[in-house]
């Protein structure tokens, strides 16, 4: 078991976490129940390592019953320490333990009262009061009650996100999972045919445990964050909702709820994952991250699969087609996201009010709540998000929701909490992405969002024109994404000049402000050196005082409405002694005959411009990130999904 719960978190990696922990239960004796953890700051190596330290540990001895759980920890609450790391404890007996993803809001509160009650505090984590509310509850029961029971009336209690797995040693071979706010799965494996691909909710008056198989147990059922972490045993899942409370027992599982609200589904289903372990190993590539970047040929094309038709020129998005007439009478479009998924908002808000004529606002969600921006009835929320988990923007479409608003999700995670709570959506397809900085997935979220522009206007005949050229520049978007990833072995040698830099300007306007947004971000991100996107436009309003001999500049110039002010900022920029790096069109040789470095990318119709002039600035960032020695995969104080506010 310990094997499996190590390899599990190394799947996990990728997802920026800062330590790692685990437990085992030594549960072969009836009179003999414990539960040991092992917890250790740093890689889940350091953790394996730590485990092979054990001396009352038999690693070789099996057992019929084994059950573990383990987590990666991303510090909200303290510091990176074995103390701060999962499982925590009710108390130095490890009577219930607890691993946690998420937040809880009102711990403070929850600690003041039990410590009120006697109990004494070892970490600074909020998860802690989870572990200890659970053996307040189990201490004060009126009489004998389940295990799932006793979870039910702990998460009463708590205010905030969490996915959360408990052990005690009061319940020998049983785990309980239960969520609110963030992703939990459980994945099921069986060596029998299952008798059912659906598993009843079971309320309160029920309290039977449901198995799949008549009566041979399954082995073994897991609870995961995560599908990447259990593909390597299953690819056939059940999606927790909120508030669900899931128990497992010797194999069997059962599915809790405290009381039927209007629209409870009364089963969940068992789906089966398109993911295979192979498409989330790195195969020739030194990292996830450059993988990700040149998968995007193939990445923008299964977004696009059955969606676009190039021989007529039809836009077909299943998951709209039900509210499309609806979305066509709005009055007003809000894109909401956060990080790169806003930048896909930014890069495509010009093409969309060019296309919908409608008004188009792109808010960051964190933003969006702070100001309780007014939301109406007329208006269609889009929610961007790779994991489809994002908290900030979770909150934000349940906030529209409450308004009345329609609400879409744009996000590459099947069954994700975004997905599920949204009228409708679009899968962007892109394919498992490992790399913490976003890089296929924008490119997709790109696409995705031109397509909703060309669905939007597909019986006005005045666009017709533009829809065919937009539309035929899709067509030849993968080959020239690849044209553009030829260009590898010149941008490391530009990384080899900046690496040692401490900080870049990258200015651009129009289509291309987003682009200088996200570049500055993904070198943020996982170089660590100071970026900033800068709105060429702005240039003379401040930032032109940043520009000297020794000041780093890329400039994006593209042969669009913008070129001739990007000109001029450029001029700006030379006259202040500056030598600026230019991306630009390859056949833009006026461009290239007045610049002293120029990145030479192929043309495209101008609102797609913006995926050919990002690819350069990922490639970048990539090399820098390389040359100063950082993991790129897994940058510091980052998490791959941001389920915390």
């Amino acid at each position: 078991i310990l094997e499996i719960l190590i390899k599990g978190l190394q799947r996990l990696e990728y997802r920026g976490y800062d330590s790692a922990g685990g437990s085992v239960s030594h549960e072969w004796e009836i009179n003999a129940k414990s539960i040991h953890l092992i917890k250790q700051r740093g890689k889940v190596k350091a953790l394996d390592e730590e485990i092979h330290k054990q001396e009352d540990i038999d690693l070789d001895v099996e057992f019929d019953v084994h059950l573990g759980i383990a987590h990666t920890r991303w510090a909200t609450h303290g510091a990176p320490s074995p103390l701060n790391s999962h499982p925590q404890r009710s108390g130095k007996d490890n009577e219930f333990i607890v691993i946690h993803n998420g937040i809880i809001t009102n711990y403070n509160d929850l600690k003041k009262f039990l410590e009120s009650k006697g109990y004494e505090f070892e970490s600074e984590t909020d998860t802690e009061t989870i572990a200890k509310l659970v053996k307040y509850m189990y201490d004060n029961r009126e009489s004998d009650i389940s295990f799932a029971t006793l979870v039910e009336r702990v998460i009463q209690q708590l205010e905030g996100a969490f996915a959360l797995v408990f052990k005690s040693i009061h319940f020998p071979g049983e785990a309980v999972g239960t969520r609110r706010g963030g992703p939990l799965l459980i994945g099921v494996r069986s060596d029998h045919k299952l008798s059912t691909d659906h598993i009843p909710v079971l309320y309160r008056s029920c309290d039977r445990m449901f198995d799949l198989c008549g009566n041979s147990p399954m082995f073994p059922i897991t609870l995961r964050c995560s599908g990447s972490a259990v593909i390597e045993h299953t690819n056939r899942v059940i999606f927790l909702e909120d508030d669900d409370v899931a128990a497992v027992m010797d194999g069997r599982l059962s599915i809790h709820r405290i009381k039927r609200t209007a629209g409870d589904h009364p089963a969940r289903a068992i789906q089966t994952l398109q993911m295979e372990l192979q498409q989330i190993m790195k195969g020739n590539f030194s990292s996830f991250m450059q993988k990700e970047i040149f998968e995007q040929p193939e990445s923008v094309i299964n977004t696009m699969r059955g969606r676009v038709n190039f021989d007529d020129n039809s836009v077909i998005l299943g998951g709209l087609k039900d509210h499309i007439k609806e979305i066509q009478r709005c009055r007003r479009l809000i894109l909401i996201a956060c990080g790169t998924s806003y930048h896909a908002g930014v890069a495509t808000r010009q093409v969309l009010e060019e296309l919908t004529e409608l008004p188009v606002m792109v808010e960051l969600a964190s933003d969006f709540l702070d100001r309780n921006t007014p939301v109406f009835r007329d208006d269609v929320c889009f929610f961007i998000s790779q994991s489809g988990e994002t908290a900030d923007s979770l909150l934000a479409l349940r906030y529209c929701k409450e308004r009345g608003a329609l609400t879409v999700g744009i996000t590459n995670t099947v069954g994700s909490s975004i997905s599920r709570e949204t009228d409708c959506g679009v899968h962007i397809n892109a394919g498992p992405e490992i790399g913490v900085a976003s890089t296929k997935a924008y490119t997709s979220q790109f696409v995705a969002l031109i397509m909703f522009a060309l669905l939007m206007c597909d019986d006005r005949i005045s666009m017709q024109p533009r829809r065919r050229e937009i539309i035929q520049g899709l067509r030849a978007l993968p080959d020239l994404i690849r044209e553009v990833l030829n260009l590898d072995d010149e941008i490391q040698r530009l990384a080899a000049e900046l690496y040692q830099q401490k900080s870049v300007l990258i200015m651009g306007r129009g289509y291309h402000y987003a682009t200088c947004l996200e570049g500055a971000l993904k070198i943020k991100e996982i170089t660590y050196m100071h970026s900033e996107g800068i709105l060429a436009g702005e240039l003379k309003h401040g930032p032109l005082a940043l520009v000297d001999k020794l000041m780093p500049v890329i400039m994006i110039i593209m042969r669009d409405h913008t070129y001739t002010k990007c000109q001029n900022a450029l001029q700006q920029v030379v006259a202040r002694q500056g030598r600026p790096i230019v991306i630009c069109d390859k056949d833009d040789y006026e461009t290239i005959k007045n610049s002293s470095r120029t990145i030479k990318v192929p043309h495209c119709v101008d609102c797609l411009q913006g995926i050919l002039s990002v690819i350069p600035l990922q490639l970048l960032s990539f090399h820098l990130a390389v040359l100063r020695g950082y993991d790129v995969d897994c940058p510091r104080n980052l998490a791959k999904s941001v389920t915390v506010e």
